[in-house]
């Protein structure tokens, strides 16, 4: 049965070729200083960098900068990013880069004027924000988090060997988000291709919870088809326009909280993957790809028909003359072998897993009530362990 909901999202987007235009159109709704964010300097290269700046001096706003945020963006760069915000007096706050970048600014900005110690209130206590909340608006530069419709913003704390999500109410969404598939051309093929599967995993961790035939499954059974196919498109020729439109549209429905509605989600694989993140900085993308086959296999026999109706619906498998197991069992065999056509790591032992660090990934996981088996920290070790001869 489809639960009850409230839905709400008030970020807007501008889609396509040049929508960077409309940049000047949003400044013109906040004051004028603004606190440019981005990553390690590739925009600077690729002209992004010049594009909004030029556009920010032709507002006339006044801006600062924070560059140097990581693929995994710590507590002690949140800090530094929130004291920066504070004294600068931000108006706005513009992500310029990915997912990450996002995030993080999403964590500046209700971390900037909080009075609290902010890891204990939003990262371990998980209480919505008390205090001012500086705007933020994002320039998308690669995808697969969803982050730019989202409240979501996962930080690393290295001297607790964490790395939470903490997901804000709708206050602290972005205001909007330009998207130009253009944008996310030269990134290399290593990060498009775990972006494209932590796009995967976020549909199937909000899938595989409860049997409930309903709109939201067929949705992302919808998603997960046209992410397959334009994945192999993508891998072949990176500058397919379709292709990486398609991907990026994909990315932002996937994790936009739509198709979450009325369902139980599970978030058990993040989980495992943010530990493994938090342990050896691997790329976050990549962890979920090490780890999803594993789990998927320890948990499908709890929920055999949904894993039937995945290999037929997404992955094409005749289920004729098969039991429910036997299809299911197809259909995450099908699975692995697209992830391995598309070039994802699928043994966590390239990601810096060694069998002497298992418990402690295991104590640094944290165990989700969503899925269809709740995990022990055992069944986290064993997922591991299998994680490590994929």
């Amino acid at each position: 049965m489809l639960g009850n909901f409230e839905y709400c999202n008030p970020t807007k987007l501008y889609f396509g070729k040049k929508s960077i235009l409309k940049l000047e159109t949003e400044l013109a709704k906040y004051g004028k200083k603004v606190l440019l964010v981005y990553g390690g300097g590739s925009i600077k290269k690729n002209g992004i960098y010049d594009e909004v700046v030029g556009i920010l001096k032709k507002c006339g706003k006044e801006v600062a900068e924070v560059g140097g945020v990581m693929p995994n963006p710590t507590y002690e760069k949140l800090l530094e990013g929130a004291k920066a915000a504070r004294e600068f007096g931000a108006d706005l706050i513009l992500a310029v880069g990915g997912g990450s970048v996002c995030d993080y600014c999403k964590g500046v900005s209700v971390s900037a004027h909080c009075k609290e110690d902010v890891w204990e209130k939003y990262y371990e206590r998980f209480e919505e924000p008390d205090c001012r909340i500086i705007p933020v608006g994002c320039v998308l530069t690669m995808v697969g988090t969803g982050s730019e419709m989202n409240g979501g913003s996962v930080i690393t704390n290295t001297a607790k060997k964490m790395k939470v999500g903490m997901v804000f109410g709708e206050e602290v969404f972005p205001k909007f988000a330009i998207l130009d598939p253009e944008y996310t051309f030269t990134l290399p093929k290593y990060q498009m291709v775990s972006g494209i599967f932590d796009i995967m995993s976020h549909i199937m961790e909000q899938y595989f919870s409860g049997d409930d035939d309903n709109t939201s499954d067929y949705i992302m059974e919808g998603l997960m088809r046209s992410l397959i196919h334009s994945s192999r498109i993508a891998v072949k020729d990176p500058r397919d326009y379709e292709a990486r439109s398609n991907i990026m549209w994909t990315a932002t429905w996937a994790l936009n909280t739509l198709v979450a509605m009325g369902k139980e989600t599970d978030w058990e694989v993040h989980m495992i993957g943010q530990a493994i993140s938090a342990h050896t900085d691997a790329t976050h993308g990549m962890t979920l790809a090490a780890v999803s086959l594993p789990y998927y296999r320890t948990v499908m026999p709890y929920g055999i028909k949904k894993f039937a109706r995945f290999a037929v619906n997404v992955w094409g498998v005749d289920g004729k003359g098969k039991t429910d197991s036997e299809t299911a069992q197809e259909g995450l065999r099908v699975m692995e072998k697209w992830m391995r056509e598309i070039g994802l790591v699928l043994n966590a032992g390239e990601l810096g897993v060694t069998s002497d660090k298992l418990g402690a990934i295991a104590d640094s996981t944290l165990i989700t009530q969503g899925g269809y088996k709740v995990l022990t920290r055992e069944d986290v070790i064993k997922i591991l362990g299998e994680s490590l001869v994929g």
